[in-house]
C-alpha cells in the first residue's frame, strides 16, 4: 500500500489525501505528531534519498514524501496521481 509521510498541518499532505481519496487510491498516512517512529523513518529516507537534494537545499521539508509499494520515493504527489489514472 501506498505510505504518504507527512503532517495534517501541512496543507500540500492535506490536499495530498483528499485528491487520493478522490481518486481512491488507497494509502496509509504516517503523521509525525502522532508517532515520532514515522518522523525518523521520514528523516531516514530525506537523509539517504537523492529525490530531497534540492529540497534540503532550498530549506524546505518535502512534505507531502509517497513511498510506493515498490519502494520508490516521490514528492511529486500530483504526477503519481496522473500516473495512476493512466
Amino acid at each position: 500500500m501506498l505510505k504518504i509521510y507527512g503532517s495534517m498541518l501541512c496543507p500540500d499532505c492535506v490536499e495530498c489525501c483528499n485528491v487520493l481519496e478522490k481518486a481512491r487510491i488507497p494509502y496509509v498516512f504516517l503523521e509525525f505528531g502522532d508517532d515520532l517512529r514515522n518522523l525518523k523513518e521520514f528523516l531516514s529516507l530525506r537523509d539517504t534519498e537523492e529525490v530531497f537534494s534540492e529540497i534540503k537545499n532550498n530549506g524546505k521539508i518535502g512534505i507531502p514524501c509517497i513511498v510506493s509499494d515498490d519502494g520508490r520515493v516521490m514528492l511529486d504527489w500530483e504526477e503519481y496521481v496522473s500516473q495512476d489514472k493512466s
